[in-house]
């Protein structure tokens, strides 16, 4: 009998591949995108966005009607097989649409609240960083580990934030982070730092609010690469995002309780 999560990870493996090759058509062609203010102006779609997500959800649709799918631009579909799919079709639209590499394709499949399988794309690189809860997690095949040896002190940790966060909770973040001898990275793509965290190449992740298609497939990733992460679940209203290698965790929690409230989001770090 066929493993029906496996099954739907090689469905997803392949439809962020096929939703990689179309976006990078119309990253080529950008010039020519209509461009559309969703919730600020900064928060933005285009076409492209829109056609990655219809290609996949096409293909989840064919094979698996049966199966529920949450999408950032079209919304929840309900279904019965007890399958979650969680779709961001480019994940990092801002540098997407300024000609940035800073973008990818994410899946993450959710079965009795829990992740069980992640795929996220970087179609500008060609890599596929990919997670299946209890199986570990891969980089092109090649099994990925977080780094042991990063610290707060000797690794870059990525901070995100939106029009939904509290500046002044970020820069208290960003201010605690400096003076404790970090270094504050961003690059526009939420997703893509994550799945960053569990290649080692970032000490850790954290942001005051993501939406659910933004981070399962990433934190699904951190945890079975060897990372930690505060539980996320796939509620469309989104939540805190905190995941990092073993020794940057705990530190960046404290950073994070001692910055100033997050007044936009409430919260409270779970560790």
């Amino acid at each position: 009998m066929t493993d029906p999560i496996r099954a739907r990870f090689d469905l997803a493996c392949r439809l962020a591949t096929e939703g990689g090759a179309l976006a990078m058509t119309h990253f080529r062609n950008r010039d020519r995108l209509v461009i559309a203010a969703k919730a600020s102006p900064q928060d933005i779609v285009s076409r492209a966005d829109r056609e990655v997500e219809d290609l996949i959800r096409g293909g989840i649709g064919a094979a698996f009607p049966d199966d529920a799918v949450l999408g950032e631009e079209g919304g929840a579909v309900p279904g019965q097989s007890g399958f979650l799919w969680v779709i961001d079709p480019i994940d990092g639209t801002s540098p997407f649409l300024a000609g940035l590499p800073h973008w990818c394709v994410v899946i993450a499949l959710v079965r009795g609240g829990e992740t069980v399988a992640a795929v996220t794309a970087h179609p500008l690189s060609g890599e596929a960083f990919t997670a299946l809860r209890g199986g570990g997690a891969w980089l092109n095949g090649a099994a990925l580990r977080c780094n042991a040896d990063h610290g707060i002190d000797n690794s870059l940790v990525a901070i995100g934030a939106s029009h939904r966060t509290d500046p002044d909770h970020v820069a208290g973040v960003i201010s605690g982070l400096m003076r404790a001898g970090g270094i504050f990275y961003r690059n526009g793509s939420g997703a893509l730092m994550l799945a960053q965290v569990a290649a080692g190449r970032l000490g850790g992740y954290y942001e005051p609010h993501m939406n659910p298609w933004d981070c399962l497939a990433g934190v699904l990733t951190i945890t079975e690469a060897g990372g930690r992460a505060r539980p996320v679940g796939a509620d469309p209203k989104g939540g805190v995002v905190l995941a990092a290698a073993p020794r940057v965790y705990d530190g960046l929690c404290a950073i994070v309780d001692a910055a100033p409230p997050d007044l936009a989001s409430p919260m409270q770090v779970i560790r």
